[in-house]
């Protein structure tokens, strides 16, 4: 399957696409396009993270850039940030830690929800990176948070599946318009 970056666009849910889980790709001209292209559609929309499937793309991809924030702790021994956006291909997380924190997060494809989620605040990933090459990684902070974000959306999960029931109830009306929206 060929695939125009230039016609990609952040879908919204309840798309399908959304729930679907994704296949694992080679990386190559194309994947790496796309990749690129994901990387300007995250930065238009103020985001941190966005999956292959938010593109409409039901591949094992996503990229990411956490910046370096002035409260970030200097010369971490486990990064929290990313000084450029990188791209994770095939990526499944292979240890995390056995704390679980909350966050408020929101989500590209969900616009104008956020709710507390409870995730490991420190994970170790592998993945293959823009060359092909396998990579083990590990990060903490927002930077864990948003690889595990991502790695929910190549299986099709999204936040509103894990927001803590409170933020669900939060959520409850913008969730019903955005659900009757897509019917349309």
């Amino acid at each position: 399957m060929s695939v125009d970056p230039a016609k990609l666009r952040i879908e919204i849910s309840p798309t399908e696409i959304l729930r679907s889980k994704g296949a694992e790709v080679e990386v190559n001209d194309e994947t790496r396009a796309v990749a690129a292209r994901m990387v300007d559609l995250m930065r238009g929309a103020e985001g941190i993270g966005l999956a292959a499937p938010q593109v409409g793309l039901s591949w094992r991809l996503f990229v990411a850039h956490v910046p370096v924030h002035e409260d970030d702790p200097v010369d971490a021994e486990i990064p929290c940030n990313t000084v450029e956006p990188q791209a994770f291909f095939n990526p499944e997380i292979i240890a995390f830690s056995d704390d679980l924190e909350p966050y408020d997060e929101g989500c590209l494809s969900l616009p104008g929800i956020t709710g507390e989620v409870r995730r490991p605040s420190t994970v170790t990933m592998r993945a293959l990176d823009l060359g092909g090459k396998q990579v083990e990684v590990r990060a903490t902070g927002l930077l864990a948070r948003c690889w595990q974000h991502e790695i929910d959306h190549l299986d099709g999960v999204l936040i509103l599946d894990k927001m803590s029931q409170m933020s669900r109830l939060k959520n409850r009306s913008r969730i019903k318009a955005m659900e009757k929206a897509g019917k349309r």
